[in-house]
């Protein structure tokens, strides 16, 4: 990482927050995190740096610690870009189911008034 030496931040909250970053960009698609030896060394920091930082996310709720698994992406920051995609498109058909319906009530409306 250039260009942190400047940063007053701790170390493990600049971990955090890159991590933080690229979970929110869909860098780990399959939710598993780089192990805490491949950050370290990305990051120049110690390992126990590198678990500070987790830990942070951890608490946030954004990451799981599986143990000698690793650490994934939580399951609710995994499904959150799906999730508004397919909000998104529900939304896109209710507008259209609506405004069917709005249609179809107005040509009602205009027919009992014929008749009446």
């Amino acid at each position: 990482m250039s260009g942190v030496a400047s940063d007053p931040r701790p170390k493990p909250v600049k971990v955090a927050d890159v991590v933080r970053d690229r979970i929110k960009a869909n860098k780990y698609p399959s939710g598993k995190l780089p192990t805490v030896r491949a950050l370290a060394a990305e990051f120049g920091y110690a390992t126990q740096t590198v678990r500070d930082g987790m830990r942070i996310l951890i608490a946030e709720g954004r990451v799981t610690s599986e143990g000698s698994r690793g650490y994934f992406v939580a399951r609710n920051d995994r499904e959150s870009s799906t999730d508004k995609r397919d909000v998104s498109e529900e939304l896109t058909e209710m507008r259209l189911q609506i405004q069917d319906l709005i249609e179809r009530v107005t040509a009602l409306e205009e027919g009992s008034k014929g008749s009446a």
